[in-house]
């Protein structure tokens, strides 16, 4: 295999899990990434690879583009300040990294020699749907915060490419993730859930008819796999939702399901919290073009993130609060 990916974001919480996946497929695998969580700790099971190289770079520093492209064919953009509090917390730092940041580095990968481009974004642009559909990639986008904005705007401005550059884009709309990842993050519904009740914690549940799609981390490298290896007329500038109906929950329907393993569970709900979205997903595009279906359901996350619980995997995440979730950012 002659291509090399580099991953951009590839020691966070999706992009550790990729690596492992994309190595063990026998690619070549460079990771960028600014460590502003302080995550070194999960690139270090594979410093040493022959097939995997690390570059500490900041997507704010144009410079450093022509360094972390050099030699790559393809690239998957995971990178950025990601989830809707985060970008909250941090707005300036949010425009630089997630609108003008990525823009810049767009224009520095067009002038690059590369076959595919996988922009990562989220099935957060759909923001609330009012009407009960399962919406597909044609459903008018409606964001609801900084983070789907800016994804919305890169996705246009990465589809307005089109006729002008020699690669292949692909955008890849992801469901909310959950599962383990060595860089575990429990700011995520699933994973928060099952760990607070795991503890014995009062769980306080907003708005908890409101429907989310949900994909365990493993499966967001398969398909990301599966784009690298498609046909270049089958992904170019097409645009994917990642995950599969089954996996279309309510916060009821999680809560229910992690009391099926801890009945005694304390649960506390209460209506119009600060977050409105509300969407379920339909994803038979990727799966009638890709031939590609998720492989783990939300009850495989629940259990295998009690199981890591159970054998003491998980028990300092209160100590370094900054490494289990996006709560603060050290640039």
């Amino acid at each position: 295999m002659d291509r090399k990916v580099l991953l951009v974001g590839g020691a966070g919480y999706i992009g550790t899990v990729m690596t492992n996946h994309l190595l063990s497929s026998g690619w070549d695998v460079r990771c960028m990434d600014q460590l502003i969580y302080k995550n070194q700790s999960c690139v270090w099971p594979f410093i040493g690879h022959p097939k995997y190289e690390f570059i500490r770079s900041d997507l704010r520093s144009s410079e450093a583009f022509k360094v972390a492209l050099d030699g790559i064919t393809d690239v998957v953009i995971l990178a950025g300040l990601v989830g809707d509090p985060i970008t909250k917390k941090f707005p300036e730092a949010s425009n630089q990294i997630n609108f003008v940041g990525m823009s810049h580095f767009l224009d520095a990968a067009a002038a690059s020699h590369l076959d595919r481009l996988i922009f990562v974004s989220t099935c957060s642009n759909y923001g609330l749907v009012e009407k009960d559909v399962a919406v597909d990639e044609d459903y008018p986008l409606a964001p609801l915060s900084l983070y789907a904005e800016h994804k919305v705007e890169i996705e246009k401005k990465i589809l307005s490419l089109k006729g002008q550059v020699g690669f292949h884009p692909t955008i890849l709309r992801f469901a909310t993730a959950f599962g383990f990842s060595p860089r575990m993050r429990f700011d995520l519904t699933v994973n928060e859930f099952v760990r607070d009740l795991y503890l014995e914690k009062e769980l306080l549940v907003f708005d908890a008819q409101t429907w989310r799609p949900y994909c365990h981390v493993k499966d967001f490298a398969r398909a990301t796999e599966k784009v690298l290896q498609a046909k270049s007329n089958q992904v170019s500038f097409e645009v994917f939702n990642v995950g599969k109906e089954e996996n279309n929950y309510t916060k009821q329907m999680i809560v229910d399901e992690i009391k099926k393993s801890l009945p005694l569970s304390v649960v506390k709900f209460q209506e119009r919290g600060s977050d409105p979205r509300n969407y379920r997903v339909n994803f038979s595009k990727i799966r009638k073009t890709l031939d590609f279906a998720p492989l783990y359901s939300v009850p495989n996350g629940i259990g295998e993130i009690l199981d890591q619980l159970k054998v003491g995997l998980l028990d300092n995440v209160d100590e370094q609060k900054h490494f289990f979730g996006n709560y603060e950012i050290f640039l």
